[in-house]
């Protein structure tokens, strides 16, 4: 094989070279790239680079004839189970697949792609989300990492989903993946200064509370009630507003009695009560909800009396 050194690229970041790559390109009389390799044989070809496309390696081979220090850009897949020297010449970072996942939702928006997908609003898809968001939940229960790995995958789909939707939008409400991922990273950043700042070592508790602290900044919320989903199931609403409630220093309910002595127990008692209920016609759910809007109002009222 003429070809004396194959340059594996990557096909989803094709302006990519890492130093050793680049100096296999430049330092080459010939430099050969199969259709795996061409987004990045163009992009070399546009910094001035020769560089000639090849259908196949059997072309290869008979381009790279009478020379012997030729290099051939190939994918990883394309370069399988070649014998050649090899170097990587852009590898890929972690995260990288993520790429993919856009470019696939942008094909089903776009002309010529899916109708179904093409005509799906943001009220349309929300469904989706906390359907796909509790599949993964019940993943999680079950321990079930084959199954955690698809639903994960579902709730990234609706990410992806909902930011090409909104890349469409007027330009007052547009915003697109990037914009959800920066935001992401900007809030990951500002909200753990005692790892990327220097606010020193920080236990959990201490973590928690400047959480806190970094929110009220942030939102300039009045209440512990604003920001808490209320489409949250009862149980879990109720859990989160006592909670902050307790670190703001607000009232909480006082607690039930709880003879159990163990999670199991409790959830026995807890069944018998929706058991006991449902014979009454009560729902549960619903008894639940209205206990914790009455509290939510509550809270409300004694953080603004607080404030004034």
């Amino acid at each position: 094989m003429p070809v004396a050194l194959l340059v594996t690229v990557s096909p989803r970041l094709p302006g990519l070279l890492a130093p050793v790559g680049w100096r296999a390109v430049t330092t080459s009389p010939l430099v050969l790239a199969l259709p795996g390799a061409a987004a990045t044989a163009a992009a070399l070809r546009a910094e001035g680079l020769a560089v000639t496309g090849v259908a196949d390696p059997e072309a290869a081979a008979g381009a790279a004839a009478g020379t012997t220090d030729a290099v051939l850009l190939a994918t990883a897949d394309e370069a399988a189970g070649w014998t050649v020297p090899r170097v990587d010449g852009a590898p890929e970072p972690p995260g990288v697949r993520l790429l993919d996942v856009v470019a696939v939702m942008d094909r089903l928006r776009s002309p010529g792609g899916c109708p179904w997908d093409a005509e799906q609003t943001h009220a349309s898809l929300r469904g989706y989300l906390l359907e796909e968001a509790h599949e993964a939940y019940d993943a999680i229960v079950d321990d079930d990492p084959v199954a955690m790995r698809e639903e994960l995958g579902d709730v990234l789909l609706q990410v992806a989903f909902h930011a090409r939707v909104a890349a469409e939008a007027d330009p007052a409400r547009r915003f697109d993946v990037d914009d959800v991922a920066g935001d992401l990273v900007d809030k990951l950043v500002r909200r753990h200064p005692h790892v990327f700042a220097d606010a020193g070592p920080r236990d959990v508790a201490q973590v928690e509370a400047g959480w806190d602290e970094i929110k009220k900044t942030e939102k300039q919320r009045r209440s512990p009630t604003e920001g808490v989903s209320r489409s949250q199931p009862a149980t879990s609403w109720g859990a989160a507003l006592a909670r902050r409630a307790a670190r703001a220093g607000l009232p909480t309910p006082p607690p039930a009695e709880l003879p159990e002595d163990s999670p199991e127990a409790l959830g026995e008692r807890l069944l018998g009560v929706v058991v006991a209920a449902a014979e009454r016609g009560w729902d549960v759910e619903d008894a639940l909800r209205e206990a914790v809007r009455r509290y939510a109002g509550e809270l409300d009222a004694a953080a603004l009396a607080r404030a004034d």
